[in-house]
């Protein structure tokens, strides 16, 4: 346990995020003296000119640091702050992390906007090394990264468009890992209908709202939306297009990303209303731990489901893996990649195992063995390369054993425009069904307005004019 002493509050989001980095799990508690009852006490002492850092250890002083400059002007202050209390638990734990001080999900913004002030791929590598304490490794992949979006975004008029999030928070089951709001569906199928309908009345009003922009990009995710029935899958599609005409919308991607949810007919819809892009995620080729994280298909179900995509149609299919899982290291994670590699998909996502806090997980975790390595996500990207993909959206997520990222790589030209799209918060990005968040972006005064849905399904459901009227109340359409 951690014991935490400070005077003002005014960094403690920070402060508590960096240590979890450094020992994730770790309960923070604050006190309001040096006490033997905890491994570690961090005191933050604010004075006019100056700040002070203790580290103690069973009662002990062992670490001592003196930060200069007024703590109130946080532009200036809060990184040199978030240096010194790296540097002190850098030290102590003998231990350095790949990202440094960075513990937000959109490292590659940093990188973005001083591309937009005309600052070089070599100026920008040294800064985020030296301004963050990151290695060089990870400034060097993140501005790559960035590259490859300004690239992208250069030749795409996102500014004069909006983008769509359908959500649709149903799955077969739900996976070991997971934290997101989702419903077993064959227990909520005859919730189903309503839900829909709900959903299209909100999609209604932002069509109304939005008379005047175009909608570019449409990203339909969960959950799993291809869980959804055949004759439920076609209602919400039909829907959506009568509202906004697909052969209008630049993007359309559909998550189908469970195997067990998938058939010719589905795809045969997906097809039909021209979706562009769909994943089809094994998370991991190894049926043993299929089995162990909930995932109720086989591996075999992963190749036939993939190779039926194809006969549908798709050129543009996803694979998302996650490295780390349950009981798996090295050779389960190189018998995932082979398949992948063999199957030949657009695009690979590459995730580092998160323990969300509410996941079943995090509630198991001392049962078993979990947590990419750097060795893992190394192999993996390499894979990806040889695949002829490049890295081209990143984003990092909290408690992530190890403190690495998720990464997308993709071919040339088969880049999901959305992702970037939510990683940059360059448009607004309108989210519809229940648990989902709408941004508003509002380059004027640089603010970004959210607006948040209810995420239980039913609640979701009884109180869509709330939710349509929530919209109403914070949207501002350009």
């Amino acid at each position: 346990m951690i014991g935490l002493i400070q005077n003002e509050t005014i960094y403690e989001y920070d402060i508590r995020s960096l240590i979890l980095a450094f020992m994730l799990g770790e309960k923070i508690e604050l006190t309001d003296s040096v006490d033997s009852i905890y491994d570690f006490i961090f005191e933050v002492s604010y004075q006019r000119d100056e700040t002070i850092l203790n580290l103690y250890q069973q009662g002990k002083q062992i670490r001592h640091m003196t930060l200069l400059g007024n703590y109130k002007e946080k532009k200036i202050f809060k990184n040199r702050m978030k240096r010194g209390i790296y540097q002190i638990f850098s030290q102590t734990l003998k231990k350095e992390l790949p990202w440094g001080t960075l513990t937000g999900i959109r490292p590659t913004k940093i990188v973005f906007d001083g591309f937009a002030q005309g600052k070089s791929k070599e100026q920008m590598i040294c800064d985020f090394q030296a301004e963050y304490l990151a290695s060089k490794e990870k400034a060097s992949l993140c501005t790559e990264v960035a590259a490859k979006e300004t690239e992208l975004l250069s030749k795409f008029p996102y500014k004069k468009g909006f983008s769509l999030y359908v959500g649709i928070p149903f799955c077969p089951s739900t996976c070991l890992y997971c934290s997101f709001t989702s419903y077993p569906i064959d227990t909520f199928q005859d919730r189903v209908k309503a839900y829909l309908d709900a959903l299209l009345k909100e999609a209604a009003f932002v069509k109304k709202a939005y008379r005047g922009k175009k909608l570019q990009t449409l990203y339909i995710g969960g959950g799993t939306p291809t869980s959804l029935s055949v004759k439920d899958l076609e209602y919400l599609l039909n829907g959506l297009n009568e509202y906004f005409p697909f052969t209008d919308i630049m993007e359309i991607t559909a998550e189908a990303g469970r195997p067990d949810s998938l058939n010719a007919e589905k795809l045969r819809i997906l097809v039909k209303y021209g979706v562009t892009r769909i994943s089809i995620n094994p998370q991991t080729m190894n049926d043993k731990t299929l089995k162990l994280i909930g995932r109720n298909h086989s591996v075999k179900d992963v190749w036939e489901k993939f190779y039926m995509a194809r006969e549908a149609g798709f050129d543009n299919i996803n694979m998302d893996i996650i490295c780390g899982l349950p009981e798996e290291g090295m050779k389960e994670l190189e018998v995932t990649c082979q398949a992948v590699k063999e199957l030949n998909p657009e695009s690979f996502t590459m995730h580092s195992l998160a323990v969300k806090r509410s996941s079943k997980l995090n509630r198991m975790k001392d049962t078993y063995h979990f947590g990419a390595t750097e060795e893992m996500t190394a192999y993996a990207a390499r894979c990806a390369r040889q695949m002829h993909m490049e890295p081209y959206y990143l984003y990092r997520q909290k408690n992530i054993p190890g403190n690495f990222e998720n990464i997308g790589f993709s071919q040339k030209s088969k880049e999901c425009l959305y992702n970037i799209l939510i990683m940059e918060e360059l448009h607004d990005i309108i989210a519809i069904g229940a648990g989902t968040s709408s941004k508003i972006i509002d380059d004027k005064n640089r603010r970004i307005y959210r607006i948040e849905n209810l995420k239980d399904v039913i609640r979701y459901t009884a109180r869509i004019d709330e939710m349509i009227h929530r919209k109403e109340v914070k949207m501002n359409p350009k």
